[in-house]
């Protein structure tokens, strides 16, 4: 099986991608003969979208062929977001323009949302809301807020507070074994055929 982890923050280094190291350890502690890699936004690698994307210009097939091999290859995703004003950083909101169904349709992702303090709701909304229309990612019920993140999930362990840091290790366990289920379950329903249509390309 394999793991994509998106860390969408822009920022390098970020505690976003602090947590999605911790969440591909915790996989391939957890389920060895997994593939679980992580794709990172760190200095916003993507240009934003503009109408060449669908057109097939050179320029971005070379930039996104890659990325579309290795996306569409992915059974499941994790995505890691920081909540900045409130919101999801812009480039991870444009990956989700650049991408489509044939990259996430149908394959499940578990939402993990950071805030420095007791945020970290409001992105979990924004991503629910408007990131799912056309590729129609599968978020699961399920979701994990790491809040005060810089107290909790570091390597070493005089940083982290030690309450919430044991909370977020056994939750963080919890919700990727769902995750991993959930993705067993679903490549069953893509391999039906169910999901394929030519006439229902878009979410309505």
């Amino acid at each position: 099986m394999k793991i994509t982890i998106i860390s969408g923050s822009h920022r390098n280094p970020s505690q976003s991608m602090k947590v999605a190291r911790f969440l591909r350890e915790s996989w391939r502690a957890a389920y060895e003969d997994d593939d679980v890699g992580i794709f990172g936004l760190a200095d916003n690698p993507l240009p934003l979208w503009d109408q060449r994307v669908w057109e097939g210009s050179a320029e971005w097939r070379a930039l996104l062929d890659p990325l579309r091999e290795d996306f569409r290859a992915s059974d499941a995703f994790v995505i890691v977001s920081p909540e900045w004003h409130g919101q999801v950083p812009a480039g991870l909101k444009n990956l989700f323009l650049l991408f489509g169904a044939q990259e996430f349709g149908h394959k499940p992702a578990l939402i993990v949302t950071v805030s420095a303090g007791e945020g970290g709701a409001y992105p979990v909304a924004e991503l629910r809301m408007s990131s799912y229309k056309n590729n129609r990612i599968c978020y699961l019920p399920e979701h994990l807020i790491i809040r005060r993140v810089e107290s909790v999930l570091n390597e070493n362990p005089g940083e982290n507070n030690q309450e919430s840091d044991s909370y977020y290790r056994a939750r963080i366990s919890w919700a990727l074994g769902i995750l991993r289920e959930y993705a067993r379950a679903l490549g069953q329903v893509r391999a039906s055929g169910a999901t394929q249509s030519s006439t229902y390309q878009n979410g309505m």
